[in-house]
């Protein structure tokens, strides 16, 4: 006879480690942050006419999406076009992105984040192709550079929404709400639709947060 074995024991936090075990607590934001770090470098180092082809081989505009739409889609959110944001970035996702996943899960995040920047991606560009046919839009957009992680930042905001405390999370969200709306309507750029998307699709997965299982460490 087989002996059965014990089940794994389940990782715990690791007081005198708290930089190992924050990055595990939130082990897809973290990844995520790296391979942006990665490609931040790659862009510096690289000459300004690789840098161009960088972006627009890694884009997810309409070129790119007829070509090869499911890389083009994957690719865009590992790239962003500045890397001098990428401080602000890391700030952004360690308060917005390492709290939802902590909260909800590796998987539901995922899910969340995924969805919202396939979504506005597909239906923001299909909306300069609709300008473009319309002649209400230069042709030279197909080109355009749309890459970064700001569709799944938008949806992860709107998301955290019911994360918060009660007392505060109407508040803020009527604080991302506007911060969303306002450049929606005073420019109406594809970024600015994406964004409003995605923002509408955090908001929208509700749903995900019931029976969420939140670490002890990582409740607060």
């Amino acid at each position: 006879m087989t002996e059965e074995r014990a089940p794994a024991p389940e990782r715990s936090p690791e007081p005198s480690r708290p930089v190992r075990s924050w990055v595990r607590s939130a082990p897809g934001t973290h990844v995520w942050l790296l391979i942006i770090f990665c490609t931040s470098i790659v862009i510096v180092l690289a000459s300004d006419d690789f840098e161009t082809f960088l972006l627009h081989r890694n884009s997810s505009n309409l070129v790119q999406l007829n070509k090869h739409p499911v890389q083009a889609l994957l690719l865009s959110a590992f790239w962003i076009e500045n890397p001098a944001s990428l401080p602000l970035y890391v700030v952004l996702f360690e308060l917005i992105h390492a709290r939802v996943e902590r909260a909800v899960g590796t998987l539901r995040w995922v899910i969340v984040v995924a969805t919202a920047h396939i979504a506005a991606t597909l239906v923001s560009q299909k909306v300069v192709l609709l300008q473009i046919q319309h002649h209400d839009a230069p042709r030279h957009l197909i080109h355009v550079v749309d890459i970064g992680v700001s569709y799944g930042l938008a949806a992860a905001a709107g998301f955290l929404t019911y994360l918060l405390p009660r007392g505060f999370r109407w508040l803020y969200a009527a604080g991302v709400i506007a911060f969303f709306a306002i450049p929606l309507a005073a420019d109406a750029t594809f970024t600015d639709l994406g964004h409003a998307i995605a923002l509408s699709i955090g908001f929208a997965f509700w749903p995900l947060t019931k029976g969420r299982r939140v670490h002890p460490e990582y409740a607060r």
